[in-house]
């Protein structure tokens, strides 16, 4: 089924344009259903559409929720390096928190989340146009997709809602100026569609990686209940216990037998994670030996030369970097994640001792490629000159700067049958783990419970060795919030939450970091509506402070 997921989209026709999604008198696209639907595949092309979608915005590769959450937080940052870089300024912007009302930064996402939605919306309203006879399926799996299609949209809403807070409900195609509602509102449309649907989808399963079910869903709710005191102003952290209990007994399913912690920090971002990680939950599903599409988040954050670093065919456009101090600041030597999960010191041709050298154009050109940890031009460095007197910001980065992304791995194209077959998590149980933690923790005061160190113990502890492990355990008095925060950045590093992490922490407008100045400015926890979008539709509000 999972390969049957990754060839079917290409069956329908995309029916959605950039218009589909402006919420104006253009908004979606309408298109005559019985052209389409006439068969059980047809019908499934349009449920999995969405999905396909979704990997332009919620993982690196496009300007879409993902680069917006993690480029204007604390641990990744895309400076100019050289002559590359500059995009328009979208980067800097987002890293100083200095986004306009008619920026792309602001733009490119609300477009691409907006089309996301429209695409689960118009398959709704479709299945009920024609009979079950002409689709070829039966009452009980047109209810399934309906519900799943509700979720997938739900989850899109949610995702939308952490960036820009006050947002429509847009729930039917082509609905004309639909008015703003509270961040309140929608949480609680969200709240009450989600538990409505959720027992109408199947539990997660091998036959739904990469698709919204049981387990997605509360996962869903899991990231409602942990944000709800930022959300709403009232503190949802006993529903927030609740449900993490669901999903850690199984009540979501499993992709790959029961839901379980994967024992290393290496299964989960390794090719064939479908089928090798008990611990992912919801995901974006590449498979290309099987004919889908391959993933996208090497464009972010490879080297131009990282083919030959990795055994690969992949390169990227030598963009996302680690924050300058976060690979030593956050991370021991003994952590294995920093050793398994990120690229520094000298580049070497896959599996010989051969440098990898930099590029025609570029500071480092016909010479060793060394990735540094940090963002200055060292090139520029006069004899005797200490390198810490050089500027280092977002614009003075080189070809080499900064420490550079290896959590997820490709494969070897000699293992044909499983190169790039690596999916991205969207929501995994060690998620799951922190969140419970944190619910107990913010109950208890802030001051960790003995339940809350020993579910961040289970997840830390793969992260060393046995030797190393006796001193590196939390305790109650070691486990404070700000140790929390700091070992979700560890954990989650390239996931996507850093941003709404460091707002439900408070620190994401009161914190510096590098050469980002706080704006002690709560305006700066949303986003602002496009301009372009409001003078198209008057029912839209714009959020304080813009």
């Amino acid at each position: 089924m999972k390969s049957k997921f990754k060839y079917l989209f290409f069956l329908l026709p995309l029916v959605a344009t950039n218009s589909c999604t402006k919420l104006d008198e253009t908004v979606y696209s309408r298109f005559v259903a019985e052209n389409y639907y006439n068969s059980k595949n047809e019908v499934l092309s349009a449920v999995l559409r969405p999905y396909t979608h979704a990997n332009a915005w919620t993982t690196p590769g496009q300007n879409g929720w993902w680069r917006v959450s993690e480029l204007s937080a604390d641990q990744l940052a895309w400076p100019v390096k050289g002559i590359d870089g500059q995009d328009g300024g979208n980067w800097i912007r987002d890293h100083y928190h200095q986004w306009t009302n008619d920026d792309d930064a602001v733009w490119n996402p609300w477009n691409l989340m907006w089309w996301g939605l429209g695409l689960c919306n118009q398959p709704i309203e479709n299945l009920e146009k024609r009979s079950l006879a002409q689709m070829g399926i039966t009452q009980a799996e047109k209810d399934a997709y309906v519900a799943e299609l509700k979720l997938f949209r739900d989850f899109t809403l949610l995702k939308i809602m952490d960036l820009w807070g006050n947002v429509p409900v847009a729930t039917t195609v082509g609905e004309l100026n639909i008015p703003t509602k509270s961040r309140t509102e929608v949480f609680n449309f969200l709240e009450a569609d989600i538990k409505e649907n959720l027992e109408k989808v199947p539990v997660l399963s091998p036959t739904m990686v990469g698709r919204m079910s049981k387990a997605g869903a509360y996962a869903m709710l899991v990231e409602l209940y942990l944000n709800a005191a930022k959300w709403t102003g009232t503190a949802r952290w006993d529903d927030c216990i609740a449900t993490c209990d669901k999903l850690m007994a199984g009540q979501g399913g499993g992709q790959a037998g029961a839901v379980a912690l994967d024992p290393n920090i290496v299964d989960t971002y390794s090719p064939r994670n479908s089928t090798k990680s008990k611990e992912i939950l919801l995901s974006i599903t590449y498979d290309p030996p099987k004919g889908s599409s391959a993933p996208q988040w090497p464009g972010d954050f490879y080297h131009f030369n990282q083919r030959q670093i990795n055994g690969s065919t992949r390169t990227g456009n030598n963009g996302v970097i680690v924050i300058p101090g976060v690979y030593d600041g956050f991370f021991k030597n003994t952590d294995l994640r920093k050793k398994e999960w990120f690229l520094i010191g000298p580049q070497y041709v896959y599996g010989t001792t051969t440098p990898v050298t930099g590029t025609s154009g570029r500071e480092y050109f016909q010479q060793p490629l060394i990735f540094v940890d940090n963002v200055r031009k060292n090139k520029s460095l006069q004899p005797g000159q200490d390198p810490n007197t050089l500027p280092s910001n977002m614009t003075t980065g080189e070809e080499n700067s900064g420490v550079r992304f290896n959590k997820y791995k490709l494969g070897l194209t000699t293992d044909a049958a499983n190169y790039q077959a690596v999916d991205w998590s969207l929501y995994r149980l060690t998620w799951v783990y922190f969140a419970k933690a944190e619910a107990l923790m913010r109950k208890n005061n802030g001051v960790a419970t003995q339940d809350a160190v020993d579910l961040i113990n289970a997840c830390k502890k793969r992260s060393f060795a046995a030797a190393d492990w006796a001193t590196e355990a939390y305790t109650p008095a070691t486990l404070t919030m700000d140790e929390l925060l700091k070992e979700r950045g560890r954990e989650f590093i390239f996931e996507g939450f850093r941003r709404q992490d460091l707002i439900r922490f408070d620190k994401f407008v009161s914190t510096a970091w590098w050469d980002h100045t706080p704006s002690n400015d709560k305006n700066k926890e949303l986003l602002p509506i496009p301009n372009r979008q409001i003078t198209l539709n008057p029912g839209l509000k714009q959020n304080a402070g813009y």
